[in-house]
């Protein structure tokens, strides 16, 4: 991908896509090895303002790497990155919330104070800091455990505050890095919802996950990263159109004329035809199972999904890698 940021336009495999979006994230050509070892070589993104953007690969892709880059962690050995059209993202910190995967609090501190403390390192005052984190435990079903002591709360509830605490100056960008790890599905959808709150409002949300069940339910761009490149960064639908639809058709008749009608990958399994979506659609081969009595019984197109074109872009190996992060997940 390439971008034209004089134009805001984006360019992915030759084809010009227009978004009127300024950009909130940037880069071109990211790289940073470590040890003589490259752990992200050539990384293009763009991100527009109000997106829900996902960088999608599994351990060890570059993920985190990219994520420290962009926020100005780390400096890369080349290219370059903008957040909001600047070059040192240290400069707009306030602008930006950050939930790393490494995640810890003072487990001292009660969890109002935490999520105060989080907003004082953002430029809020510790006496508003308070009184918004008492508000957003209460928002967030947390109200009782406001006093309580971080080492009093359970692995869920302190993991809410810290999140919490990444809100809390009201940012304009949230990052988050690995968010679902280690979220009972009950959290991980609570936090699925945050994340489509936040860019109702106009925040921007990139996160990094291994599970690409997140990252299709919630995503309108995803990079999809694998050993340190981007083979692919893009809409999520564009993606997934890189697989032809799948079809399967069912017919009251065997055999006929209409049989020339299926594309040449058609296969029968089970008393069923299946094949790909012709580039003509699928009207022209109606009419011709219909003029030829096939009798169709019954027709289903199926779109591909995100782990489809996850395999088909990336390959099987990091595919294989990206299920085994998952399973792990889960377990």
């Amino acid at each position: 991908m390439v971008m034209d940021v004089a134009l805001g336009e984006v360019t992915d495999g030759g084809n010009v896509v227009h978004d009127s979006r300024p950009l909130a994230i940037e880069a071109r050509g990211l790289v940073k090895g470590f040890d003589g070892m490259l752990a992200v070589d050539g990384v293009d993104l763009a991100v527009p303002e109000g997106a829900i953007y996902g960088i999608l690969g599994p351990n060890g892709a570059g993920k985190t790497t990219t994520i420290r880059m962009l926020l100005g962690i780390i400096d890369p050995d080349d290219g370059v990155r903008r957040i909001f059209g600047h070059d040192r993202p240290h400069d707009i910190a306030r602008l930006i919330g950050y939930l790393p995967e490494e995640r810890g609090l003072y487990p001292a501190m009660k969890a109002y104070e935490a999520i105060a403390f989080m907003g004082a390192l953002r430029g809020v005052s510790l006496a508003e800091g308070k009184r918004r984190g008492r508000e957003l435990l209460e928002e967030h079903g947390l109200g009782d455990a406001a006093d309580k002591q971080i080492r009093q709360l359970s692995k869920g509830m302190a993991q809410t505050v810290q999140l919490l605490g990444t809100l809390v100056h009201r940012p304009k960008l949230v990052v988050f890095d690995e968010p679902f790890s280690g979220l009972d599905a009950i959290n991980q959808g609570k936090l699925e919802r945050l994340i489509r709150t936040l860019a109702e409002d106009g925040t921007t949300v990139i996160f990094s996950t291994h599970v690409i069940a997140h990252a299709e339910r919630l995503c309108e761009g995803v990079a999809i990263i694998a050993g340190g490149k981007v083979p692919y960064a893009g809409s999520v639908d564009e993606a997934r159109d890189r697989i032809p639809a799948q079809v399967r058709l069912e017919t009251h008749a065997d055999d006929g004329s209409w049989r020339t009608a299926l594309p040449r990958d058609a296969r029968r399994e089970g008393g069923f035809w299946y094949f790909s979506l012709p580039e003509s659609g699928i009207e022209p081969l109606l009419r011709a199972l219909i003029e030829g009595e096939a009798g169709i019984l019954s027709l289903s197109i199926e779109r591909a999904g995100l782990h489809d074109a996850f395999v088909h872009i990336a390959g099987e190996a990091p595919a294989r890698a990206l299920d085994a992060d998952a399973a792990a997940d889960r377990n």
